[in-house]
């Protein structure tokens, strides 16, 4: 990978309204919690963790011009994050993304509605063809599955043409699939349970099956694969290792951005030349220190704090 350039992260960014109950939710009724509204986005959140743990992050996305798109952009520039090639649309029927969950009084998700429209009808082809130039002096390029197929193959053409590795966020189960005809160009991918099925079409319900999926996607041309499985912790696999390792206890506020949290620490790793194994730990920690928290993005992220939480 080249030295001392940009990392060119490429998805989503979005507004995340969670509501949080403080009793069992009943059907049909309203039930008391808390209700947070916060910046997010699968592509936004990578590009803010990684730019808190201090590398060099350029951004590709679409915001509205609106209340919503310029708290994104004023947030991700006080993280550093370069966005002055973020498309900012000037029609008023294309707004900001935005993302609502509905969690339960343990934290865990019961339901969420997306509304990502403006990243399939504005991050198109052309787009990313005009900042070609950003693809020739990247490190590494991470993307999500919130882009159009179409899109996601000149992504992958200029990837190829300046040999730079990608990783990937599968974003959902019912996305994840835009990303099988690419698999054997994939230096990473993070799906969890649901997104390791669609991608490899093997089912996971425990940690063997998942490290059956795990090496399915190696061979399919991943060249690492993690899946993560929630309080179980995770696997990896490469063509030469895997394993499992076990989720950190931690009291989850919000899980929300904790599979984020993930890759991204794992992408920090590989760039700092750990094992897969340390990078795979350094990963568990950051979703643990993201459970914790009320943001989708942790905003106290560091290496220290990575490193105190790390598994031995």
């Amino acid at each position: 990978m080249k030295k001392n350039s940009h990392l060119l992260v490429i998805g989503a960014a979005s507004i995340d309204t969670k509501g949080r109950a403080s009793r069992p939710i009943q059907a049909g009724t309203s039930t008391p919690g808390t209700i947070r509204v916060s910046v997010g986005g699968v592509g936004r959140n990578l590009a803010e963790n990684l730019a808190r743990l201090g590398e060099q992050v350029v951004l590709l996305s679409a915001v509205g011009d609106d209340g919503s798109g310029r708290r994104i952009l004023h947030q991700a520039r006080e993280c550093g994050i370069d966005v002055s090639h973020v498309l900012v649309s000037t029609t008023a029927e294309q707004h900001t993304a935005a993302y609502l969950a509905v969690l339960d009084e343990t934290g865990n998700l019961v339901m969420s509605i997306d509304d990502m429209g403006i990243h399939r009808r504005l991050m198109t082809p052309g787009y990313i063809h005009r900042h070609r130039a950003l693809f020739r002096e990247a490190q590494m390029v991470i993307l999500d599955a919130n882009l159009s197929p179409a899109t996601l193959r000149t992504i992958f053409r200029l990837a190829r043409q300046h040999a730079v590795p990608v990783c990937a966020d599968p974003t959902t189960a019912s996305l994840a699939p835009r990303l099988r005809p690419h698999l054997p160009d994939l230096l990473l991918v993070t799906p969890n349970a649901a997104e390791a099925e669609a991608l490899c079409g093997l089912p996971v319900t425990d940690r063997e099956s998942a490290l059956l999926a795990a090496h399915r996607l190696v061979s399919l041309g991943v060249q690492i694969a993690i899946i993560t499985l929630g309080a179980t912790g995770l696997v990896y696999a490469t063509s030469q290792e895997s394993g499992h390792i076990p989720a950190i206890e931690v009291e989850v506020v919000d899980l929300t951005g904790a599979g984020d949290a993930l890759t991204a620490a794992v992408i920090f790793g590989l760039l700092h030349n750990l094992s897969i194994a340390e990078a795979v730990r350094l990963g568990t920690s950051a979703a643990a220190l993201t459970l914790e928290c009320r943001e989708t993005v942790c905003p106290t992220l560091s290496l220290e704090q990575l490193y105190d939480r790390l598994v031995i």
